[in-house]
């Protein structure tokens, strides 16, 4: 290798250097703007806020360990479900049973409409090779 072609090696990777060192202190500048203002740690919400990209985050270990540990903290642990009795028991088996007709009718609705469209096009297809015929009771079809 050529001295000028080290040199410019050696600087194109301080550039580096320093432009990941930059994004690193954005990363964690926007992480204490977050938990100041009280929001969710969350890769997305970093990204944003640092203007850095996921794979960035990503690829960094001590952002990303840090960006999970904040993430599970705010995490709230989610409550044990009531005990099931009959009222809800009832209620739950009502509802999937009327969700289950909403879904029958619909589709049952649909089935109705494609028919009655090809109705129409055969009813409007015999129309026409009456008018063609030139027979009585027709009607001019565009």
């Amino acid at each position: 290798m050529t001295d000028a072609r080290i040199k410019r090696t050696q600087t194109l990777t301080a550039a580096a250097k320093a432009k990941s060192q930059a994004k690193t202190k954005d990363a964690e500048q926007a992480i204490r703007r977050l938990i100041k203002r009280g929001e969710p740690i969350t890769f997305q919400a970093v990204q944003r806020e640092a203007g850095v990209s996921h794979a960035f985050l990503y690829n960094h270990p001590d952002l990303r360990g840090r960006i999970e540990r904040l993430r599970a903290q705010a995490r709230p642990i989610p409550a044990p479900a009531p005990p099931a009795n009959e009222e809800n028991t009832l209620v739950l088996a009502l509802t999937s049973q009327i969700t289950r007709l909403k879904k029958q009718h619909r589709d049952e609705v649909q089935a109705l409409r494609d028919a009655l469209e090809q109705a129409h096009g055969e009813n409007l297809d015999l129309r026409r090779e009456l008018a063609r015929r030139g027979l009585p009771g027709q009607v001019q079809a565009s």
